[in-house]
């Protein structure tokens, strides 16, 4: 479903080039829970980006079902994107002013769905988070695990196929982590394939893959299970 041929990505700095990743191959099946683990710099966020078509390699390939991701134009690459995956972040991104329905709102719009259907598919999304509750509340009036399910939601609001997430458990008590674990498997059990960036090992423990990188090398895939 996914699948990363001899991926590499070098940035310049101060003339001096810097490997983040060194001839990662991988793939992927839909339905996976994945973690990607490694110390810091062992680029785990490049691969992360690279996946979701927002860090160009300067080498290989990454294939989504049959479609070769950078061979596409920026607009096309931008739709595929929106169609097929979802991005769940550390910071949890939600826009403070809007509330939690509108914040879910937000990739439908881009897809220009009808708003009707972008308002029940919200409000049901939500609801399966346990935030029926929460609809109208903003940011700052919901917990930290909170923001986190309304940034899952909105991550699900256009029925990815991938969800690729960079740190999601990192700003999270440890009962809030574990709740958004079982949120996840609970998630591939639906099909959709989960990718996440983690520095606890509990959590990168509790998917089904675990990837290791390190100096951007991929130096190990095993299952957990």
């Amino acid at each position: 479903m996914l699948q990363i041929n001899n991926l590499t990505k070098t940035y310049n700095s101060r003339k001096n080039p810097v490997t983040a990743l060194n001839d990662v191959s991988v793939e992927i099946k839909s339905g996976e829970f994945i973690s990607i683990a490694g110390p810091s710099g062992s680029g785990k966020t490049t691969l992360l980006l690279s996946m979701g078509g927002l860090i160009s390699p300067t080498m290989g390939s990454i294939m989504i079902d049959d479609h070769l991701i950078y061979d596409k134009k920026a607009k096309d690459l931008a739709g595929f994107r929106l169609k097929n995956m979802g991005f769940v972040f550390q910071a949890f991104n939600l826009i403070p002013y809007l509330t939690a329905m509108e914040n879910v709102q937000i990739p439908m719009s881009f897809a220009h769905s009808d708003v009707d259907e972008q308002t029940q598919r919200a409000t049901e999304l939500l609801e399966e988070m346990g935030l029926g509750n929460r609809l109208h509340h903003k940011p700052s009036e919901l917990s930290g695990g909170e923001q986190q399910r309304v940034a899952i939601a909105r991550a699900m609001a256009n029925n990815p196929k991938i969800i690729l997430a960079d740190e999601p458990t990192g700003n999270l008590d440890p009962e809030t982590t574990d709740e958004m674990v079982r949120l996840f498997n609970l998630l591939t059990e639906q099909g959709i394939t989960i990718v996440m960036v983690t520095h606890n090992p509990g959590v990168a423990d509790a998917a089904s893959r675990k990837l290791r990188l390190e100096k951007g090398k991929l130096v190990s895939s095993m299952n957990s299970h």
